[in-house]
């Protein structure tokens, strides 16, 4: 008899040591909030009310009754969503019921508390942002099921566990970039696109919409620029600079495509950023407007990858005027208070052969000094003058770091691509900046050593550890780190023909750069973020039928 209540104490014992150590893990999140608290039980989501405070924003309201939609369909039980008033009263007094949403206005916009208990889960915000990511968490911490589209085996067990969370994004700039003019994605995968990014709260979509191989946006005024300029003769094949595959490719985006991107992007609480590559990487324009060139022609859109030496005449007043038109036009289809204008790769050789730029050098007085050569001004007067157009128009400019050579005007935004070294000196001047060094963000790059097993890639070696390192205020004083706005992933395509290959280099190193971005430096942990990219996350992003590497896992 002793014998049997002993065996029974010990496993009484061993069940309790399991539920704490089971209640002690952290939470399958990524980016894993900043504060998380584990309580004893769970909540039992299926089937719950959704009741959310009428104060609450329409747009919020709507993210809410979209969830509670999602969750009825996959768990085969009703959850209805009502607005009945006083939720934060109940909250209060602690007879809230069901899920329970309402707004705090004492949290910075994008911050959220969510407590979850054994009869409600409450979520606090004071703006859209903040809503949309707590409803992001919790599908993170609800079984991978919720992401599909059909309903769910009925063993699957819908309970949250109990929690208390407390969240806000380190940086307001948590950017993913996509270059659509190397190679075109349609309007259907650049949404898939951007649905990823939106799951790990990823906030800005920075969209490279012109480039030597292609022009790929509608233009009202210069028709032209798509009719010629968003196609090419072929594509060089694989690193053969020689080769030509023959087959015309192309394409691009109608304002009408552009808009609903934009508008799709906005529900995901996503903003889009365009750029409009100047004064370099303009083959594609120079192809369709010839004269705007400095006569080094005849000019074709590139079959190949590389930079090219051809670049805009800016010596003369019509190129301006194109650049200041388009941007015009452009600015009007894009919400965004940034606008990106390139700025990289910008050879000056026709420039210091062209007549017209050599005479504007010198009705500028531009000259050679400690801060740059006159060439190197004379991108500066391009950058300062298309500056103070879009000023004109509400919307600050973001240039890659080359537009720190010769002496940048204040009031740019500088994008660190070549290394750090770039944002460094930004915020030492006193630049607002956002990192995105090769070093750490250029998702182009191998993830694996073993290259021959890989698909082909423009060269250097990122695996996801190299990503989730990067710390973007790195050797900036600490009375500058506030110029850091955030950090971006890039992704440039020219070894990256289809959707499948983009998401394969996109994932799951994205999800490392989302919590670069989104968490504190003592919050991050590899093994952490390790063990629930392989558990959790590789099952969500395989339901929704996304390519990744499995790097991560060896």
């Amino acid at each position: 008899m002793r014998s049997k209540r002993f065996l029974a104490v010990c496993v009484a014992l061993m069940a309790a040591v399991g539920l704490i150590a089971k209640e002690s893990e952290p939470l399958h999140v990524i980016p894993y909030p900043q504060s998380v608290e584990m309580q004893k039980g769970s909540f039992k989501a299926r089937g719950a009310q959704f009741n959310c405070d009428p104060s609450v924003d329409p747009f919020s309201q709507r993210a809410i009754r979209g969830f509670a939609i999602q969750l009825s369909k996959i768990s085969g039980k009703t959850s209805s969503f009502a607005t009945p008033i006083g939720i934060a009263k109940t909250v209060q007094n602690g007879t809230a019921k069901g899920f329970a949403f309402y707004g705090d206005p004492s949290l910075k916009s994008g911050e959220y508390r969510i407590n979850v208990g054994k009869k409600a889960v409450t979520v606090a915000a004071s703006d859209r942002y903040g809503f949309l990511y707590a409803i992001q968490t919790i599908k993170q911490m609800l079984p991978v099921e919720i992401y599909g589209s059909k309903p769910a085996s009925d063993k699957v067990k819908w309970n949250l566990p109990a929690v208390i969370i407390k969240d806000a994004p380190r940086f307001g700039y948590r950017g993913a970039h996509l270059d659509c003019c190397r190679h075109f994605f349609s309007v259907a995968e650049v949404k898939k696109y951007l649905d990823v990014m939106a799951m790990y709260k990823l906030n800005r979509f920075h969209w490279h919409l012109t480039e030597d191989q292609g022009w790929r946006i509608e233009l009202k005024r210069y028709p032209e620029l798509t009719e010629i300029g968003a196609f090419r003769n072929g594509t060089m094949i694989g690193k053969d600079w020689e080769s030509n595959d023959g087959v015309r490719y192309g394409g691009y985006y109608t304002q009408d495509q552009i808009r609903d991107i934009i508008a799709y992007a906005d529900e995901l609480g996503i903003t889009v950023i365009p750029e409009i590559d100047l004064p370099g990487h303009m083959v594609a324009a120079l192809a369709t407007y010839p004269e705007l060139g400095c006569g080094t022609g005849p000019y074709e859109v590139r079959t190949t990858w590389g930079i090219a030496k051809q670049v805009l005449n800016v010596g003369k007043e019509e190129t301006m005027v194109f650049l200041e038109n388009v941007l015009d036009e452009v600015a009007d289809l894009f919400p965004s208070e940034y606008f990106h204008i390139g700025g990289d790769e910008c050879p000056k050789d026709e420039w210091k052969n062209s007549p017209e730029c050599q005479a504007k050098i010198k009705e500028l007085g531009l000259k050679d000094d400690e801060h740059g050569t006159a060439e190197q001004h004379l991108q500066n007067y391009v950058t300062y003058r298309m500056q103070k157009f879009l000023e004109k128009k509400g919307k600050k400019i973001i240039g890659w770091d080359e537009i720190l050579e010769g002496k940048l005007e204040p009031g740019a935004t500088v994008m660190s691509w070549r290394g750090a070294k770039g944002g460094i000196q930004a915020a030492q001047a006193g630049f607002d900046v956002i990192m995105t060094p090769n070093s750490h963000c250029y998702l182009d790059y191998y993830q694996a050593e073993d290259k021959i097993h890989e698909p082909l890639a423009i060269g250097g070696y990122l695996p996801i550890e190299k990503v989730y390192e990067l710390e973007p205020t790195d050797q900036i004083a600490p009375e500058n780190q506030h110029h850091v706005l955030g950090a971006q992933a890039n992704l440039w395509t020219e070894y990256i023909p289809t959707p499948q290959q983009l998401e394969y280099m996109l994932l799951p190193r994205l999800l490392a750069l989302s919590e670069v971005a989104w968490c504190q430096p003592e919050v991050k942990n590899f093994e952490r973020f390790k063990q629930t990219v392989i558990s959790h996350e590789f099952p969500i992003l395989k339901s929704l039928g996304y390519s990744y590497c499995l790097q991560i896992e060896k």
